[in-house]
């Protein structure tokens, strides 16, 4: 009989972590990654997990190979620390490893939570999910480097989404949906300096696109004021992110700037340096 491995990957997650590894007693095994911790959640993980790992893991990408790479089951369930395996999902996961089935990978629904409120439409414009293939064999599933939403790539063939979602924490509150928005495009941004993607005509362009995705073909409408909030942080996605690599590349020169208008009218910029300073 195959056998599963729950991995989870985890950085200063002491408030969620314990909710989320006492769920995960149907897997054979349960690895948690510790990537940077500087809180309890060592400590936690210890207390539930079989194997524990630790170390600096910057990258997602690399951070959750690792985290697969130190478990040994024949098939992987990746879980988030702010997600939760009720019951229905993890009977539905074991049956269907003990089944021996013949696809290799599987799409399992998310149900996100902003609070204690479940929004099921209008994610998507990589602000949210509504499913993400989190159940492959092993072997079948690689990650790209990417600083944010890194690529991801499966071997073999998929299966039917599972009947039975996560339950994702995906934000505490409003204000943590716009630290989350902060977040993703100061990284966005680190990749966007190496590789640019388009303009800030296109991107803008891409911004009403991705606005009318949500709202109207991920029905966002149907969530009222919510559906409006996640739309358009799905459009500001790209655009504020292009617009930070665009700016934060021009600050580089920021020096360069102040010295060649100072120089040409005989001022030093020492005084200036002093100030920014």
């Amino acid at each position: 009989m195959a056998s599963l491995s729950v991995v989870l990957c985890a950085h200063n997650e002491e408030r969620v972590l314990e909710a989320c590894l006492q769920q995960l007693t149907f897997a054979d095994e349960v690895v948690v990654l510790l990537d940077r911790c500087t809180d309890g959640s060592e400590a936690i993980a210890r207390r539930y997990a079989d194997r524990v790992v630790s170390g600096d893991y910057p990258l997602e990408g690399p951070r959750r190979a690792a985290a697969v790479a130190a478990s040994g089951g024949d098939w992987i369930l990746e879980v988030d620390a702010d997600e939760i395996v009720r019951p229905a999902l993890a009977a539905e996961v074991r049956a269907l490893v003990d089944s021996a089935p013949d696809a290799d990978f599987f799409q399992v629904p998310i149900e996100n939570y902003v609070g204690d409120h479940l929004i099921r439409h209008g994610w998507g414009g990589s602000f949210g999910t509504t499913s993400v293939a989190r159940l492959f064999r092993r072997g079948v599933k690689t990650w790209g480097l990417e600083h944010v939403h890194p690529t991801v790539r499966f071997a073999g063939r998929e299966g039917p989404i599972l009947r039975h979602g996560i339950a994702h924490l995906v934000d505490t509150d409003i204000g943590d949906m716009m630290r989350r928005l902060e977040r993703y495009t100061a990284l966005r941004a680190v990749d966007l300096s190496a590789r640019p993607k388009g303009g800030v005509a296109s991107n803008l362009f891409r911004a009403v696109r991705r606005f009318y995705k949500c709202y109207v073909g991920r029905k966002g409408y149907r969530e009222g004021d919510w559906g409006v909030l996640i739309a358009l942080m799905a459009a500001l996605y790209p655009l504020l992110s292009t617009l930070r690599a665009r700016l934060e590349a021009q600050g580089i020169m920021a020096e360069g700037l102040v010295d060649a208008p100072l120089r040409a009218a005989g001022v030093s910029a020492e005084p200036v340096r002093r100030i920014a300073a």
